[in-house]
């Protein structure tokens, strides 16, 4: 990965935890571990890539293990990352992370959809919902001209186009640098159909 020592490390010590912390809870599956610089931190380090100049707050949802939204807030300090998780175990994992690599993170233990309105410049997702249930999620914590980023797998453009069902968006997609069937989308200017 491309980043400073600094970063570095606390990619290190997240990369830990995150072994440590597998074994007691389901963060990320077994078999990912073995690979898990690729296969999640540099997966997330991609969206970190697109962050709009000037965004100044991050919301992730459905954190899980902290991929995206732990690996940006590492990365980009400059933000104000939330992440909502609503697994109480999940969600203090991700404040030990927050703790242990020194990084600002603010954890809403709580669902999505029950968690107050972040008005966020940018919402994040990765293997969470199809695109039709994000955008719903979207609609509540994204700030009127704010961006969504998501991860999404091989059938993206299957549920690009379920989506433009009842939604209006703008949609750019950008090939995934890890995974040669996945694509990293960029949705702006949302309503609904």
């Amino acid at each position: 990965m491309n980043v400073s020592r600094e970063t570095q490390a606390k990619l290190d010590i997240y990369l830990e935890l995150l072994k440590k912390w597998s074994s007691k809870i389901n963060l990320v599956s077994s078999s990912s571990l073995k690979d898990a610089a690729r296969r999640h931190f540099e997966d997330s380090l991609q969206l970190g890539y697109l962050c709009p100049p000037g965004a100044r707050s991050w919301v992730d949802l459905g954190s899980g293990g902290g991929f995206p939204g732990a690996v940006i807030a590492i990365v980009k300090p400059e933000l104000e990352v939330t992440l909502i998780e609503s697994d109480q175990r999940k969600a203090a994992f991700l404040r030990t992370v927050s703790r242990e690599t020194n990084t600002p993170l603010n954890v809403i233990a709580n669902r999505i959809e029950r968690a107050d309105p972040q008005n966020a410049d940018v919402v994040s997702a990765r293997a969470l919902a199809p695109l039709t249930d994000l955008l719903s999620f979207v609609e509540i914590h994204r700030a009127p001209r704010g961006t969504a980023l998501f991860l999404k797998g091989a059938t993206w453009q299957n549920e690009v186009v379920e989506a433009r069902k009842k939604w209006r968006f703008t949609c750019k997609n950008h090939k995934s640098e890890t995974s040669p069937d996945a694509a990293l989308l960029e949705i702006g200017e949302l309503s609904r159909v």
